[in-house]
């Protein structure tokens, strides 16, 4: 019998090992892991679905928002940290950071009337730090507490001035992220008074100043920052204990009754000191409702 060629050969060898490759890495091997998974992390690897009534409300693992059709928070309920996963936030196929920095201070202050490239009005754009002043700010209105911190105006952004020149002696001083005619933060930088921003104008020649102040935080970093993934589903316990009253008050519920369920919902550290203590928005939730 006439042997086939070696290029012949060499292609059905390719074949052979293309399908059995595929039948052992692309079949075997995953049924293998899914099999395992199911019998071994059941409810793991069907992604900590939480149910109630039957019907599935939410995942243990990933966080989610408790707000109205409005976006506003429902008070009766604990809220979550923010997200910078997608859009809406919380979103799984967009997991991510806002991958801004502790030098993102500076504002772009919207241009009244402007419009962007797709025709939409000009919104500009908030630094990270004026978007933890405007969160601290809301989240002490929400639970009544002081939501003043370093570093943040009284109307809830960064409190950075540009001041000119930038060398030498001030003559000019201008609390860029308060867009005129909000009154700045401070009257006067140096003796020299301080101006209201005006959007549109390049203050880039100038020297950033930030301004501490003397404010102490009260709401907790984890209220204002949102974690690496954008997708944490849990708050610390300061945070908790800070929302408590107000759960109790909307619900008409004793507050050491909330607080024992804040207890009982906190996760210690993982293998005693890996990691902080956490409390799970969706179960402490879920746990409020079942009363």
């Amino acid at each position: 019998m006439e042997r086939l060629p070696s290029w012949v050969r060499q292609h059905l060898a390719a074949l052979r090992a293309l399908i059995v490759l595929t039948l052992i890495l692309g079949a075997a091997y995953p049924l293998l892991v899914t099999g395992v998974a199911q019998a071994v992390f059941n409810g793991n690897a069907n992604g900590s679905i939480i149910d109630r009534d039957g019907k599935p409300v939410g995942s243990a693992l990933i966080g989610q928002r408790f707000t109205d059709a409005d976006g506003n928070p429902v008070a009766k309920y604990f809220q979550s940290r923010p997200s910078a996963a997608g859009a809406d936030g919380y979103d799984p196929t967009s997991t991510s950071a806002s991958n801004l920095g502790p030098e993102d201070i500076l504002d772009t202050l919207p241009v009244p009337g402007a419009k962007d490239d797709e025709g939409n009005p000009d919104t500009g754009k908030q630094s990270l730090l004026t978007q933890v002043c405007t969160r601290s700010k809301a989240i002490g209105e929400l639970d009544g507490v002081s939501g003043a911190r370093p570093y943040c105006t009284p109307d809830g952004v960064g409190a950075v001035l540009k001041v000119f020149p930038a060398v030498g002696t001030v003559t000019r001083a201008v609390s860029v992220n308060q867009a005129c005619p909000a009154a700045p933060f401070i009257a006067a930088y140096q003796g020299v008074k301080v101006e209201c921003g005006k959007p549109g104008e390049d203050y880039a020649a100038g020297r950033t100043v930030a301004v501490r102040g003397d404010a102490k935080a009260v709401v907790p970093a984890d209220a204002v920052t949102a974690s690496g993934s954008g997708l944490d589903p849990a708050i610390s316990p300061a945070y908790a204990e800070l929302q408590a009253p107000r759960v109790a008050k909307e619900r008409g519920m004793p507050l050491e009754k909330v607080k024992q369920l804040i207890t009982e919902n906190t996760t210690g550290r993982f293998l005693g000191f890996m990691g902080d203590p956490a409390v799970n928005v969706l179960e402490l939730n879920l746990a409020l409702d079942r009363g």
